[in-house]
């Protein structure tokens, strides 16, 4: 597939507005330490983002600690962002205002009201007072800062209840100094061909390369809003990375980003080569927060370029454009060929050929229906290649064992302890055979999976060494047959990766009615694939 981007080519140019640091900051469950408020800024910086709002100054000791040092950037302004001055409070006498105008930002963001209902109930003052706020704010803004926003708060439920008094405010911002005037849809409520005839009217009012827009994704519109608006004119895109933002988020940059270069032409302050770290960028933002990425998010998702169906995967094979709609390596995404019950011989040859094996004819009919009579069982390899891997070299190369299993025992006792506290311990002993030498060892975790887990590494550790590196991460049990009680069929999903590197993560699966001896199959097949990972050879 031909990348869309060309050099030497002359495209309008979209900014890039990023209010991660703030409006991300709203999310339920996120909490930014001024660490990540750094580290953010300066990831959103390499990658070519125009501006990046750091926060709001005065706000809470986190954005005063921002502001008191922010980070030295090579390519993003910093914004500090605030409200224009109260309702009959002089600009040099509001402290609000003042926080923004002696703060160490490169530029400035004032939100004001421009619907007449909020301007009348919420703030309880004129509608021309009001102007006089945006005008006054402004203009002291513009005095110290080389660029000003404002953020036109509601501006489309006001353009929708009074529309020539909600295009005097904008036009009131842009006379006073404002670079860019924001258009909001602060509660998301607005559908794009709201957006579009807004904006439409708005460029009469204010010019296009002087407008922006700012939503909120209440509708699960805020990405085609965003769109549509740059369609009708404007030239700047708020927005946040995955979307994060309080209620259903912000627009998503991720998805936005891509979408402006790739399919609409644009140029952004992002150059092909950052585009192919967006992936990279998205996927380390939810780790530094401590959040599963979404697989299924656009562009950037691991399942957003995955094919599971065989007449899909066959097609793929011929022609990646029947059902890619991009090329995965633009965005660093890569094509995911899953292995399923729906899978035929173009599934198994695909992923076959991704870990560099192949079969004859009948070794692949063999191992599609092996996969196919173990997914009936309840097994579900398209979320566990590293059990599949291991399965496929069982299957077609008789890959050994690494060791043999004598016995394991597992108890859980719940007693007071020597402090009069109620505990439950649980500890777990296993028993192995490596070649010729039998290894034993007790050990006690946190829940009985963890006790078997540490249990049945530390006995192997004296033959493998690499394994003490080695660490679960995630762990997962699914009911597959819930009418069956406590006799219920459980799956269960081990997430593994190599201590101190989290992007060297790998899953595997287990199955059976009792829900440690599905663990215990998982845990196998995570300490198998890793030592073949480790280059181990179980012959040897």
């Amino acid at each position: 597939m031909e990348a869309v981007i060309k050099k030497n080519s002359p495209k309008p140019r979209i900014d890039l507005y990023d209010s991660t640091l703030r409006d991300g900051a709203q999310s339920r469950g996120i909490d930014f330490g001024i660490a990540d408020k750094l580290a953010i800024a300066q990831e959103l910086d390499r990658l070519g983002i125009d501006y990046i709002e750091g926060g709001w100054p005065g706000a809470n000791p986190t954005d005063d600690a921002f502001f008191a040092d922010p980070p030295t950037l090579s390519r993003s302004k910093i914004v500090a962002f605030g409200m224009t001055r109260r309702p009959g409070n002089p600009v040099a006498d509001d402290p609000g205002l003042a926080a923004i105008l002696t703060s160490n930002a490169a530029a400035a963001c004032l939100v004001g009201k421009t619907w007449d209902f909020q301007v009348e109930v919420a703030l309880g003052t004129s509608l021309d007072e009001n102007l006089s706020m945006i005008a006054e704010s402004i203009a002291a803004a513009a005095a110290v800062f080389p660029e000003v926003l404002f953020d036109a708060e509601h501006f489309f439920d006001g353009y929708a209840a009074n529309p020539d008094y909600a295009l005097r405010c904008l036009e009131t911002a842009h006379r006073a100094g404002a670079r860019w005037v924001v258009l909001c849809d602060t509660n998301g409520g607005r559908l794009p061909h709201d957006v579009e005839a807004a904006v439409s009217r708005a460029i009469q009012v204010v010019p296009g390369d002087h407008l922006g827009v700012h939503m909120h994704n209440d509708t699960d519109t805020a990405t085609a809003n965003s769109l549509v608006a740059v369609r009708a004119g404007a030239r700047q895109i708020q927005g946040t990375f995955n979307g994060l933002g309080e209620r259903c988020g912000n627009a998503n940059l991720v998805s936005i980003i891509p979408s402006l270069m790739l399919k609409m032409g644009f140029e952004t302050g992002i150059d092909s080569a950052a585009l192919a770290t967006l992936t990279e960028v998205s996927r380390g933002l939810d780790e530094r927060l401590n959040r599963a990425p979404d697989h299924r998010a656009p562009y950037v998702g691991e399942s957003a370029f995955s094919h599971k169906g065989g007449l899909h995967v066959s097609a793929v094979a011929k022609d990646a454009r029947s059902y890619e709609h991009i090329a995965p390596d633009l965005v660093g995404n890569a094509r995911n060929i899953v292995v399923s019950n729906q899978a035929g011989r173009a599934n198994i040859v695909s992923r076959l050929a991704a870990l560099g094996m192949t079969g004859d004819d009948q070794q692949i009919d063999d191992l599609v229906e092996k996969i196919k009579s173990l997914e009936f069982e309840g097994y579900a390899y398209d979320g566990a290649a590293a059990s599949f891997a291991v399965l496929a070299r069982r299957h077609l190369e008789g890959l050994g064992r690494f060791y043999r299993l004598i016995s394991f025992r597992v108890t859980d006792e719940r007693r007071w302890n020597a402090k009069g506290a109620l505990v439950t311990i649980s500890e777990a002993t296993i028993k192995v055979e490596v070649g010729d030498q039998s290894f034993m060892h007790v050990a006690e975790g946190n829940g009985p999976v963890n006790a078997l887990d540490r249990a049945l590494r530390q006995a192997l550790t004296p033959a493998y060494p690499s394994l003490a590196t080695m660490e679960l991460t995630d762990y997962k049990v699914r009911i597959l047959t819930p009418n069956d009680g406590t006799r219920a069929v459980t799956r269960v999903m081990i997430e593994s990766c190599n201590a101190g590197d989290a992007g060297q993560r790998w899953t595997t699966v287990g199955v059976s009615p009792n829900v440690i001896d599905a663990s215990y199959t998982a845990l196998g097949d995570s300490i198998t694939y890793k030592l073949l990972k480790d280059g181990h050879d179980p012959s040897a």
